[in-house]
Protein backbone atom coordinates (compact mmCIF):
# COMPACT_ATOMS: atom_id res chain seq x y z
CA UNK A 1 0.00 0.00 0.00
CA UNK A 2 1.45 3.36 -1.04
CA UNK A 3 0.55 7.00 -1.60
CA UNK A 4 -2.99 8.22 -1.11
CA UNK A 5 -4.30 4.86 0.10
CA UNK A 6 -1.98 5.03 3.11
CA UNK A 7 -3.62 8.26 4.21
CA UNK A 8 -6.92 6.46 4.73
CA UNK A 9 -5.37 4.54 7.62
CA UNK A 10 -3.72 7.53 9.27
CA UNK A 11 -6.57 10.07 9.08
CA UNK A 12 -9.09 10.02 11.96
CA UNK A 13 -12.62 9.26 10.84
CA UNK A 14 -15.74 10.83 12.26
CA UNK A 15 -19.37 9.90 11.68
CA UNK A 16 -20.50 13.52 11.35
CA UNK A 17 -21.07 14.51 7.72
CA UNK A 18 -18.67 17.20 6.62
CA UNK A 19 -21.30 18.89 4.44
CA UNK A 20 -24.71 19.56 5.97
CA UNK A 21 -27.61 20.06 3.59
CA UNK A 22 -30.24 22.60 4.61
CA UNK A 23 -33.54 22.32 2.72
CA UNK A 24 -35.38 25.52 1.79
CA UNK A 25 -38.10 26.99 3.98
CA UNK A 26 -41.28 26.49 2.01
CA UNK A 27 -43.37 28.21 4.68
CA UNK A 28 -41.70 31.58 4.05
CA UNK A 29 -42.15 33.86 1.05
CA UNK A 30 -41.62 33.76 -1.82
CA UNK A 31 -41.93 29.94 -1.86
CA UNK A 32 -45.03 29.83 0.34
CA UNK A 33 -47.13 31.66 -2.23
CA UNK A 34 -45.59 30.10 -5.32
CA UNK A 35 -47.90 28.57 -7.94
CA UNK A 36 -47.87 24.95 -9.00
CA UNK A 37 -45.46 24.19 -11.81
CA UNK A 38 -46.89 23.96 -15.30
CA UNK A 39 -46.69 20.78 -17.35
CA UNK A 40 -47.29 20.36 -21.06
CA UNK A 41 -47.52 17.16 -23.12
CA UNK A 42 -44.61 16.05 -25.24
CA UNK A 43 -45.64 16.44 -28.90
CA UNK A 44 -43.81 13.28 -30.02
CA UNK A 45 -41.44 10.61 -28.77
CA UNK A 46 -38.15 12.28 -27.85
CA UNK A 47 -39.52 15.75 -28.59
CA UNK A 48 -40.08 18.26 -25.78
CA UNK A 49 -42.67 21.04 -25.50
CA UNK A 50 -41.40 24.57 -26.06
CA UNK A 51 -40.14 26.20 -22.88
CA UNK A 52 -39.31 22.91 -21.13
CA UNK A 53 -37.34 23.22 -17.89
CA UNK A 54 -33.76 21.97 -18.31
CA UNK A 55 -32.38 20.45 -15.11
CA UNK A 56 -29.08 21.31 -13.42
CA UNK A 57 -26.81 19.43 -11.01
CA UNK A 58 -28.24 21.23 -7.96
CA UNK A 59 -31.10 20.21 -5.63
CA UNK A 60 -34.35 21.04 -7.42
CA UNK A 61 -37.89 21.21 -6.04
CA UNK A 62 -41.12 21.26 -7.98
CA UNK A 63 -44.53 22.27 -6.67
CA UNK A 64 -47.27 19.92 -7.83
CA UNK A 65 -50.75 19.43 -6.38
CA UNK A 66 -49.95 22.12 -3.83
CA UNK A 67 -46.85 20.41 -2.40
CA UNK A 68 -43.11 20.83 -2.99
CA UNK A 69 -41.03 17.75 -3.70
CA UNK A 70 -37.77 16.74 -5.34
CA UNK A 71 -38.04 14.71 -8.55
CA UNK A 72 -36.64 11.20 -8.44
CA UNK A 73 -33.37 10.25 -10.18
CA UNK A 74 -31.93 13.79 -10.37
CA UNK A 75 -29.34 14.65 -13.02
CA UNK A 76 -28.48 17.59 -15.22
CA UNK A 77 -29.41 18.24 -18.85
CA UNK A 78 -32.70 16.40 -18.52
CA UNK A 79 -36.37 17.25 -18.05
CA UNK A 80 -38.93 16.62 -15.31
CA UNK A 81 -41.79 14.28 -16.18
CA UNK A 82 -44.96 13.94 -14.09
CA UNK A 83 -45.84 10.28 -13.78
CA UNK A 84 -48.75 10.93 -11.41
CA UNK A 85 -50.04 13.82 -9.29
CA UNK A 86 -46.98 13.86 -7.02
CA UNK A 87 -44.60 11.42 -8.68
CA UNK A 88 -42.03 13.44 -10.61
CA UNK A 89 -39.09 11.81 -12.38
CA UNK A 90 -36.01 13.39 -13.95
CA UNK A 91 -35.91 11.91 -17.44
CA UNK A 92 -33.55 11.99 -20.39
CA UNK A 93 -35.19 13.66 -23.40
CA UNK A 94 -34.62 10.55 -25.53
CA UNK A 95 -36.80 8.56 -23.13
CA UNK A 96 -39.74 10.98 -23.12
CA UNK A 97 -42.80 9.56 -24.86
CA UNK A 98 -45.54 11.40 -26.72
CA UNK A 99 -48.17 12.77 -24.37
CA UNK A 100 -46.09 12.60 -21.20
CA UNK A 101 -46.41 15.69 -19.00
CA UNK A 102 -43.13 17.67 -19.04
CA UNK A 103 -42.41 20.57 -16.68
CA UNK A 104 -42.09 23.93 -18.43
CA UNK A 105 -40.52 27.12 -17.13
CA UNK A 106 -37.39 29.19 -17.39
CA UNK A 107 -37.15 30.60 -13.86
CA UNK A 108 -35.36 28.78 -11.02
CA UNK A 109 -36.47 31.01 -8.11
CA UNK A 110 -39.79 29.30 -7.44
CA UNK A 111 -41.89 31.93 -9.20
CA UNK A 112 -42.98 29.32 -11.76
CA UNK A 113 -43.27 26.46 -9.28
CA UNK A 114 -39.69 25.26 -9.80
CA UNK A 115 -36.96 26.08 -7.29
CA UNK A 116 -33.24 25.32 -7.67
CA UNK A 117 -31.67 25.39 -4.21
CA UNK A 118 -28.20 26.74 -4.99
CA UNK A 119 -27.36 27.45 -1.33
CA UNK A 120 -28.44 24.15 0.19
CA UNK A 121 -24.99 23.07 1.30
CA UNK A 122 -23.82 26.55 2.23
CA UNK A 123 -26.37 28.17 4.50
CA UNK A 124 -25.70 31.49 2.81
CA UNK A 125 -26.43 33.35 -0.38
CA UNK A 126 -25.00 33.02 -3.84
CA UNK A 127 -21.64 31.31 -4.12
CA UNK A 128 -19.16 29.69 -6.44
CA UNK A 129 -21.20 26.48 -6.19
CA UNK A 130 -24.08 28.04 -8.08
CA UNK A 131 -24.65 26.27 -11.36
CA UNK A 132 -22.92 27.62 -14.44
CA UNK A 133 -21.95 25.47 -17.38
CA UNK A 134 -18.16 25.23 -17.78
CA UNK A 135 -17.56 28.18 -15.46
CA UNK A 136 -15.68 26.42 -12.67
CA UNK A 137 -12.04 27.43 -12.29
CA UNK A 138 -9.78 24.42 -12.69
CA UNK A 139 -6.03 24.64 -12.27
CA UNK A 140 -3.25 22.09 -11.95
CA UNK A 141 -1.46 24.59 -9.73
CA UNK A 142 -4.29 24.62 -7.18
CA UNK A 143 -3.31 22.31 -4.27
CA UNK A 144 -5.51 19.34 -3.41
CA UNK A 145 -5.91 18.46 0.26
CA UNK A 146 -5.53 14.70 0.09
CA UNK A 147 -5.94 14.40 3.86
CA UNK A 148 -9.45 15.80 3.51
CA UNK A 149 -10.22 13.45 0.62
CA UNK A 150 -8.95 10.51 2.67
CA UNK A 151 -11.14 11.49 5.60
CA UNK A 152 -14.18 11.86 3.39
CA UNK A 153 -13.62 8.40 1.94
CA UNK A 154 -13.21 6.93 5.40
CA UNK A 155 -16.37 8.61 6.66
CA UNK A 156 -18.35 7.45 3.63
CA UNK A 157 -17.27 3.84 4.07
CA UNK A 158 -18.08 3.92 7.79
CA UNK A 159 -21.58 5.21 7.02
CA UNK A 160 -22.12 2.40 4.53
CA UNK A 161 -22.20 4.71 1.53
CA UNK A 162 -21.92 3.64 -2.08
CA UNK A 163 -18.62 4.89 -3.49
CA UNK A 164 -18.27 5.01 -7.26
CA UNK A 165 -14.86 5.41 -8.91
CA UNK A 166 -14.53 6.83 -12.42
CA UNK A 167 -11.06 6.01 -13.68
CA UNK A 168 -8.94 6.61 -16.78
CA UNK A 169 -5.85 4.81 -18.16
CA UNK A 170 -3.39 7.39 -16.81
CA UNK A 171 -3.91 5.86 -13.38
CA UNK A 172 -2.30 2.68 -14.68
CA UNK A 173 0.51 4.55 -16.45
CA UNK A 174 1.20 6.57 -13.30
CA UNK A 175 1.91 3.34 -11.42
CA UNK A 176 -1.12 3.75 -9.16
CA UNK A 177 -2.50 0.28 -9.89
CA UNK A 178 -1.59 -1.04 -6.46
CA UNK A 179 -3.36 1.84 -4.76
CA UNK A 180 -6.53 1.20 -6.77
CA UNK A 181 -6.33 -2.50 -5.96
CA UNK A 182 -6.00 -1.65 -2.26
CA UNK A 183 -9.15 0.47 -2.38
CA UNK A 184 -11.07 -2.36 -4.07
CA UNK A 185 -9.88 -5.04 -1.65
CA UNK A 186 -10.64 -2.89 1.40
CA UNK A 187 -14.21 -2.02 0.48
CA UNK A 188 -13.84 1.54 -0.78
CA UNK A 189 -15.21 0.74 -4.25
CA UNK A 190 -18.85 -0.21 -4.80
CA UNK A 191 -18.75 0.37 -8.57
CA UNK A 192 -16.00 1.06 -11.11
CA UNK A 193 -16.72 3.07 -14.25
CA UNK A 194 -14.28 3.66 -17.07
CA UNK A 195 -13.54 2.94 -20.69
CA UNK A 196 -11.85 0.32 -22.80
CA UNK A 197 -8.39 1.84 -22.29
CA UNK A 198 -8.11 1.61 -18.50
CA UNK A 199 -9.08 -2.05 -18.62
CA UNK A 200 -6.80 -2.84 -21.57
CA UNK A 201 -3.73 -1.27 -20.02
CA UNK A 202 -4.40 -2.92 -16.68
CA UNK A 203 -4.78 -6.30 -18.39
CA UNK A 204 -1.62 -5.73 -20.42
CA UNK A 205 0.20 -5.12 -17.14
CA UNK A 206 -1.30 -8.28 -15.64
CA UNK A 207 -0.38 -10.49 -18.59
CA UNK A 208 2.86 -8.97 -19.88
CA UNK A 209 4.07 -6.71 -17.07
CA UNK A 210 3.97 -3.61 -19.28
CA UNK A 211 1.65 -0.70 -20.07
CA UNK A 212 1.71 0.49 -23.66
CA UNK A 213 4.80 -1.63 -24.12
CA UNK A 214 6.81 0.00 -21.29
CA UNK A 215 8.01 -1.55 -18.05
CA UNK A 216 7.41 -0.01 -14.64
CA UNK A 217 10.80 1.70 -14.94
CA UNK A 218 9.77 3.37 -18.19
CA UNK A 219 11.85 1.18 -20.47
CA UNK A 220 10.41 0.05 -23.78
CA UNK A 221 10.44 -3.64 -24.66
CA UNK A 222 10.84 -5.23 -28.06
CA UNK A 223 7.48 -5.45 -29.79
CA UNK A 224 5.94 -3.46 -26.96
CA UNK A 225 3.76 -1.39 -29.25
CA UNK A 226 1.63 -4.46 -29.93
CA UNK A 227 1.32 -5.83 -26.41
CA UNK A 228 -1.96 -4.12 -25.62
CA UNK A 229 -3.41 -5.64 -28.79
CA UNK A 230 -2.11 -9.06 -27.78
CA UNK A 231 -3.67 -8.61 -24.35
CA UNK A 232 -7.03 -7.78 -25.95
CA UNK A 233 -6.76 -10.87 -28.16
CA UNK A 234 -6.03 -13.15 -25.22
CA UNK A 235 -8.99 -11.79 -23.27
CA UNK A 236 -11.28 -12.22 -26.26
CA UNK A 237 -10.01 -15.80 -26.74
CA UNK A 238 -10.74 -16.52 -23.07
CA UNK A 239 -14.30 -15.25 -23.46
CA UNK A 240 -14.02 -12.03 -21.51
CA UNK A 241 -12.41 -10.49 -18.46
CA UNK A 242 -14.20 -12.58 -15.83
CA UNK A 243 -13.47 -15.76 -17.78
CA UNK A 244 -9.79 -14.81 -18.05
CA UNK A 245 -9.65 -14.35 -14.28
CA UNK A 246 -11.31 -17.72 -13.65
CA UNK A 247 -8.93 -19.45 -16.08
CA UNK A 248 -5.87 -17.95 -14.38
CA UNK A 249 -4.82 -15.92 -17.41
CA UNK A 250 -5.26 -12.74 -15.35
CA UNK A 251 -4.05 -13.21 -11.77
CA UNK A 252 -3.41 -9.62 -10.66
CA UNK A 253 -4.42 -6.05 -11.30
CA UNK A 254 -7.48 -3.83 -11.09
CA UNK A 255 -9.81 -5.94 -13.22
CA UNK A 256 -8.73 -9.07 -11.33
CA UNK A 257 -9.55 -7.37 -8.02
CA UNK A 258 -12.94 -6.20 -9.29
CA UNK A 259 -13.90 -9.68 -10.48
CA UNK A 260 -12.63 -11.57 -7.41
CA UNK A 261 -14.28 -9.14 -4.99
CA UNK A 262 -17.57 -9.00 -6.86
CA UNK A 263 -17.40 -5.28 -7.58
CA UNK A 264 -19.47 -4.34 -10.64
CA UNK A 265 -17.87 -2.37 -13.45
CA UNK A 266 -19.04 -0.62 -16.58
CA UNK A 267 -16.70 -0.03 -19.52
CA UNK A 268 -18.11 2.55 -21.91
CA UNK A 269 -16.76 2.50 -25.45
CA UNK A 270 -15.54 5.37 -27.60
CA UNK A 271 -14.84 5.96 -31.27
CA UNK A 272 -11.09 5.31 -30.91
CA UNK A 273 -11.11 2.03 -28.97
CA UNK A 274 -8.76 -0.79 -29.90
CA UNK A 275 -10.44 -4.17 -29.81
CA UNK A 276 -12.51 -3.54 -27.89
CA UNK A 277 -12.68 -5.89 -24.92
CA UNK A 278 -15.81 -8.10 -24.91
CA UNK A 279 -17.34 -6.31 -21.88
CA UNK A 280 -17.08 -2.86 -23.46
CA UNK A 281 -20.44 -1.31 -24.31
CA UNK A 282 -19.90 0.27 -27.72
CA UNK A 283 -23.47 1.58 -27.85
CA UNK A 284 -23.12 4.90 -26.02
CA UNK A 285 -26.78 5.01 -25.03
CA UNK A 286 -26.56 1.51 -23.56
CA UNK A 287 -23.40 2.59 -21.73
CA UNK A 288 -25.21 5.63 -20.32
CA UNK A 289 -28.01 3.43 -19.03
CA UNK A 290 -25.56 0.95 -17.48
CA UNK A 291 -23.60 3.70 -15.75
CA UNK A 292 -26.83 5.30 -14.57
CA UNK A 293 -27.77 2.17 -12.61
CA UNK A 294 -24.84 2.87 -10.30
CA UNK A 295 -24.66 6.67 -10.33
CA UNK A 296 -28.33 6.89 -9.29
CA UNK A 297 -27.42 5.03 -6.08
CA UNK A 298 -24.01 6.62 -5.48
CA UNK A 299 -23.42 8.66 -2.34
CA UNK A 300 -19.79 9.53 -3.16
CA UNK A 301 -17.81 9.66 -6.40
CA UNK A 302 -14.08 9.78 -7.09
CA UNK A 303 -12.92 10.93 -10.55
CA UNK A 304 -9.37 10.06 -11.59
CA UNK A 305 -7.60 10.81 -14.88
CA UNK A 306 -10.54 10.85 -17.29
CA UNK A 307 -12.27 14.05 -18.34
CA UNK A 308 -14.55 12.22 -20.80
CA UNK A 309 -16.04 9.74 -18.35
CA UNK A 310 -15.99 12.20 -15.44
CA UNK A 311 -18.17 14.64 -17.38
CA UNK A 312 -20.49 11.82 -18.46
CA UNK A 313 -20.94 10.63 -14.88
CA UNK A 314 -21.14 14.14 -13.47
CA UNK A 315 -24.00 14.91 -15.82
Amino acid sequence: MTGFAARIISVPVTTRPRFQYRPPNFEAPPLKGAPDARFEPAPADGVLPDGFFSTTNLPTYVKAAGAWSRPRLPRMDCVIVRQSARDLVTTEPRKVRKGQAVAVGTEEDGSQGIFVHAEGFLGGSHSANEFGFMQTEVSRERPVDYAVLAQLLGEEKQRGGKIVWVVGPALVHARAREDMIWFIKNGYVQAFLGGNAVAVHDLEAAIFGTTLGMTSSGQGVEGGHALHMRAINQIRRAGGIAAAVRQGLVSSGIMHALVTHGVPFVLAGSIRDDGPLPEVLSDTLAAQDAMREFTAQATFAVFVATALHAIAVGN
